[in-house]
């Protein structure tokens, strides 16, 4: 259940997980902490807006930063944002499973003559 105090701050994390690129940020940082610069190579994104999105994952406290020297790295700081993309991801997969079962059985039914 979602506690009614709290439904700001969840519509915030999850504004927060609605943008792709935000997403592919989260998947680079999942394998360990990351500078920018690296971040904008494996998700194939311009600095600013890597810098841009790491924003709002700080902001959402989803992400957080580490200085050394004149480098930041991110970090995921919340691990619980991972569990909920695997359970999307998890979800989806079903779905998609579910569908192509359909289609397969009515497939079948059209063969058969027993379905349109």
């Amino acid at each position: 259940m979602i506690d009614a105090e709290l439904i700001p701050e969840v519509a915030a994390r999850f504004k927060a997980l609605s943008v792709e690129g935000r997403l592919a940020l989260l998947s680079a940082l999942q394998r360990g902490e990351k500078s920018v610069g690296e971040l904008a190579e494996a998700t194939k994104r311009s600095q600013p807006n890597v810098s841009q999105h790491l924003a709002s994952l700080t902001h959402a406290g989803l992400v957080e930063a580490r200085r050394d020297g004149t480098r930041v790295f991110y970090r995921i700081a919340d691990p619980t944002v991972l569990r909920i993309c695997d359970a999307v991801c998890d979800s989806l997969v079903a779905r998609a499973r579910g569908h192509q079962r359909q289609g397969i059985e009515a497939r079948r039914r059209r063969r058969a003559g027993g379905g349109r």
